[in-house]
This record gives structure tokens, C-alpha cells and sequence, in this order.
């Protein structure tokens, strides 16, 4: 059995090796390093597979949700929802923006933002919603639409973990991940489910008046050289990222439905243990990606659970230790333990096991029955 990796990207690169590296020789010989004719060819890819009118191309995941929030024209102190449990980039750039983040709690099944508690933490001074769609998993974004239209709120999809995810609405229609809302943002950062060999990002959106907002911000705020029309950042694709971008969408579906089996068979080995409770999946097989594959842990035995994988050479992470309202960066005295009940859980149950396009049934075989000897 080859050694054992949380995400095996080597693995992954050989099967396509020789379309990559002709890809990426192809640009270094035309010398197009920046916005190159890859950048355009990727963008427009994209924007077919998403079904989505525009794709805008970005340095990565963090400023995708930077650029997206600096469209909007927020003020200082607009409040922007957002869930406790998720990576601090969200919370990151409220703050970076001299807005305040209002932190909900989490839905305990899906590890995705509470309804309900997005239409408490709602006041007069919030002008959007970040949804995050954790773990591949697309959040309800029925519910979520509902509210922000009803409020007359933005959305912004934090779609860095779940890209090539379905959400189906109750007419049996289905959208892409990062399509639904306002502005949808995604990270292209080398352990995604379509990742680059370096940093990348991207920003979608279907207004065509948000588009064009966005490519001037994106490149210094300038549309024609030298004239700044707003105020912007430089944030670009390169063109290296972008051929080999461009050449591992083709096989974005068939690595998310590897994962998909993987995370079905993972699923099948841990079915009668009384300790574990395996991802679930909510409305179509589509709907969740597996970008981890998380457990959660019930007999309070998680961290030396870890400590038992890594001495058998067992990769595992916990995604998220910390929740974002106890970070010492972040922490506010407007938040209070109480409205956090289920993430102060979480953080002690969850553990994210291997998860990629190249596990094989020993490698599941040999994880799985390791977990399930030490919680027996």
C-alpha cells in the first residue's frame, strides 16, 4: 500500500502530467505571465460549466471575498452575517473593511450557517449575508435567498470549499455553488477540489453592473491604463494557474465524484458504530462535494483519536479547533457562549480524515479499521 496522504495532489498531477506540463511550457514560451490568452480561455470555461455570465479571475480565495464585499459600497459598521465555524478568511476581510462581522451559529447535520439564526442576528445595520458551503456541502440557500430578499440584503457565497456542487430547488431546477446568490467567490489554493499548483481565486456573479465594478477593483480600480476610476487592489490569476486550471476543469466532475465514492464507502465501514456520526448529505447526491470528509466524534476521545492516527502514519486535520468568536483576533464582548451552543460542540467532536481523488479500498480499508479499533 503506497504511503497514505490527507490529499494526494502528486498523485493526482501524474494521471494528467503531460497535458500540464505542455500547458504550462506553452505559456512560459508566449511570455503572457499576466492576463495571458490562459486567463481568458479559463475564464471563459468557467463561466460555461458554472452557467454563469461572469467569471472574474483573482490572485485568491481571500481577496475574492475582499473584492466582492468592496463591490458593494458597504459603509463602516454595515454588519455582515456570517457563520462561527469556517476558516477565518470570511471574518478576515469584514474586519480588513472596517465593517463588523455578526457571527451565527451552525446547523449541527451540515456544519452550515443556521437559518434561524441568521433572522435573529439581523438589524438595521445589515447590509449582507455570507454563506459559507463548508466542507463541499452547499448551504440552504432556499431559505437563505428568502430572508435576503425579504430584507433586502446581499448575498455573497463563500463557495471556496463546495465548487462544482448542485443545489436543487423544489421545483427540481438546480444551480452551481457560487451562482445563487449575488456574488459567489471561490479559492483555487492547491488542496481544493480544483486546485492550482499556487495560489488562485475567482468571483462570479450574474449582474452585469457587479461585474464590471469587480474587473475595475480586481486590477488597481482601472479600466483604462493609468486611470484609476475606483478605488481597487491587485489581485490577478496568473497565467501559469490559469493553463493548468484550465486543463484540470475538464476534470472537476470526475474527481468530485471520486470523492463522492470515497466518502460513500468511508461511510458504509463506519455505519454501526455508535461513536461516530459520518457526514450527512442533505437533498441530491450532487448537493455535497466532500472537499473533507469530517467526522464527528461522540465518546470525547477525538484529540487522542488523532494522536493514535498520526503514530500509525495516518494523516487526519481538525477543521476548525477554535471557533472564529474565541479567536484572539476577533474576539468581541458582543458575543456571547450562549449563541454559540453547537459550534462550542463541534470544535471538540470533529476530525477531517484523508479525502482525494486517489484513495484506493486499502487505503480506506486501513484508515477505517484503525479508527473503529481505537473507539472500540
Amino acid at each position: 500500500m503506497k504511503k497514505i496522504e490527507m490529499v494526494d495532489l502528486r498523485g493526482q498531477y501524474q494521471k494528467i502530467q503531460s497535458k500540464v506540463d505542455d500547458s504550462v511550457l506553452k505559456t512560459i514560451n508566449s511570455a503572457s505571465f499576466i492576463n495571458g490568452p490562459q486567463v481568458k480561455s479559463f475564464q471563459k470555461h468557467l463561466e460555461k460549466y458554472l452557467r454563469v455570465k461572469h467569471v472574474i479571475p483573482c490572485a485568491n480565495g481571500t481577496d475574492a471575498l475582499q473584492i466582492a464585499l468592496m463591490a458593494l459600497d458597504l459603509k463602516p459598521g454595515d454588519e455582515v452575517i456570517t457563520p462561527d465555524f469556517t476558516y477565518a478568511s470570511t471574518i478576515e476581510v469584514i474586519l480588513l473593511l472596517g465593517l463588523t462581522p455578526v457571527l451565527v451559529d451552525i446547523d449541527i447535520d451540515t456544519f452550515n450557517i443556521d437559518v434561524s439564526g441568521i433572522k435573529n442576528a439581523i438589524s438595521s445595520k445589515t447590509k449582507a449575508i455570507i454563506p459559507v458551503h463548508l466542507f463541499g456541502q452547499v448551504a440552504s440557500m432556499n431559505k437563505i435567498l428568502e430572508i435576503a430578499q425579504e430584507n433586502d440584503l446581499y448575498i455573497i457565497e463563500d463557495n471556496a470549499q463546495s465548487l462544482g456542487s448542485n443545489f436543487t430547488f423544489k421545483d427540481g431546477s438546480k444551480k452551481k455553488a457560487g451562482t445563487i446568490g449575488h456574488i459567489g467567490t471561490t479559492s483555487f489554493f492547491p488542496s481544493k477540489n480544483l486546485g492550482a499548483y499556487g495560489d488562485g481565486g475567482a468571483i462570479f456573479t450574474e449582474d452585469d453592473d457587479l461585474a464590471h465594478t469587480l474587473r475595475g477593483i480586481v486590477n488597481h480600480g482601472m479600466y483604462v491604463r493609468y486611470y484609476h476610476d475606483l478605488v481597487g487592489v491587485n489581485s490577478r490569476l496568473d497565467s501559469i494557474q490559469a493553463s493548468i486550471l484550465d486543463i484540470k476543469l475538464d476534470y472537476l466532475d470526475d474527481y468530485n465524484n471520486s470523492r463522492c465514492i470515497a466518502a460513500s464507502k468511508y461511510n458504509l465501514r463506519f455505519k454501526d458504530q455508535s461513536n461516530i456520526i459520518t457526514p450527512i448529505r442533505v437533498g441530491e447526491r450532487d448537493s455535497h462535494v466532500f472537499h473533507q470528509y469530517t467526522l464527528r466524534i461522540l465518546n470525547r476521545k477525538r484529540d487522542e483519536l488523532v494522536k493514535y492516527l498520526n503514530d500509525r502514519n495516518i494523516p487526519c486535520g481538525i477543521y476548525y479547533p477554535v471557533p472564529l468568536h474565541l479567536q484572539k483576533a476577533y474576539k468581541s464582548n458582543r458575543y456571547n457562549q450562549s449563541d454559540f451552543k453547537v459550534t462550542n460542540q463541534v470544535v471538540k467532536e470533529v476530525i477531517s480524515l484523508p479525502m482525494h481523488t486517489e484513495l484506493t479500498d486499502d487505503q480506506l480499508d486501513y484508515i477505517s479499521s484503525y479508527v473503529i479499533k481505537f473507539l472500540n
